[in-house]
């Protein structure tokens, strides 16, 4: 049985939408409501859905870089939840990040070789003469040639600045990266290099990612389990070749029915949805999608959906998944 990594029991992170005049929350914007999950290690978690549906909300508040409005998290047997900066020193290197946009990641004031090197002067590994073979080596790994090492950020290509972040994230070996959409600003065949490195990177190191992404070709490329998110919540999850081949929410079925297949030929379904996302300061009372799903009954809109599981370990939140 795989040897679970994280736990994520019951994940609330909730933001400040409006306060009145005693300066009281009246309104909250719901980023991820209870959320409920394991992460494995040695997996690749793809984390799925429109925008606005939480899944950056989520890779940050697992790492920490906004603090949980409520639930349990549990690392590597440590419950982090409450920890304060200085107990999650130590956490810091067990948990790194990938941004979607390389530049913005990058300090343009450090070569990418003093870029690379930080986490290791932070966490005080090795010496200097160390720390400096050591970001070489990590830069030549995924694939930066060696003369680029004193290049500065806006001398790379957006490929290259990518792998140079992944290297920074990669270099104090963490057990878990969180890659948040770190292809969508890519060119096509630079996309195909990165995924091939990151697998290649998992595969040798044994790392576990959380990979966050709008792409599902993309997801099905790197993933081995699939979560797909709607308005904060997860509403299916299970195994790749589960949920793509034989989606069972009907929110993941409208996600899959628009993915254009490169043939003229072929005869498919489309899904249209009609009416706009609720918003996330007032969603519905019942099932998130209920606004929008065409097989939505009274029972939906007002009864709250939590997963079940419908065999295999696929789990579904929809009442009337057997029927649709």
């Amino acid at each position: 049985m795989a040897e679970v990594l994280y736990q994520i029991q019951n994940l609330k992170k909730y933001y400040v939408a409006k306060k009145n005049f005693m300066g009281k929350t009246v309104s909250t914007v719901k980023g991820c409501d209870d959320v409920s999950f394991e992460l494995f290690r040695g997996e690749t978690l793809g984390v799925v859905g429109e925008s606005g549906c939480g899944k950056s909300t989520l890779g940050r508040t697992l790492i920490k870089l906004q603090e949980p409005t409520a639930g349990r998290l549990v690392f590597d047997g440590e419950d982090i939840t409450n920890f304060g900066t200085a107990q999650m020193r130590h956490v810091r290197r067990k948990m790194q990040m990938v941004f979607q946009d390389p530049f913005a990641s990058l300090n343009p004031h450090y070569s990418i070789l003093s870029f690379v090197r930080e986490p290791l002067d932070v966490f005080k590994i090795g010496d200097p003469a160390d720390r400096d073979r050591m970001a070489r080596e990590m830069l030549e790994y995924v694939g930066i040639p060696a003369s680029y090492v004193h290049r500065y950020p806006h001398e790379l290509s957006g490929g290259q600045r990518q792998r140079v972040v992944i290297a920074r994230a990669i270099i104090v070996n963490p057990d878990l990266v969180v890659c948040d959409e770190p292809v969508s600003a890519l060119d096509v065949s630079v996309r195909a290099q990165v995924l091939n490195l990151m697998r290649k990177i998992q595969r040798e190191k044994q790392m576990t990612y959380l990979f966050i992404s709008h792409d599902i070709s993309v997801i099905r490329y790197l993933s081995d389990r699939i979560m797909v998110m709607y308005l904060g919540k997860v509403v299916e999850m299970g195994a790749k070749n589960d949920v793509l081949d034989h989606p069972l929410h009907p929110y993941t079925k409208v996600l899959l029915s628009a993915i254009p297949v490169p043939d003229v030929h072929a005869k498919r379904s489309r899904i249209i949805l009609e009416g706009d996302v609720p918003s996330p300061v007032d969603p519905p009372a019942g099932c998130r999608f209920c606004t929008r799903c065409p097989y939505a009954e009274e029972a939906c809109r007002s009864q709250p959906q939590t997963l079940a599981d419908a065999g295999n370990g696929h789990l579904v939140a929809c009442r009337r998944y057997s029927e649709v």
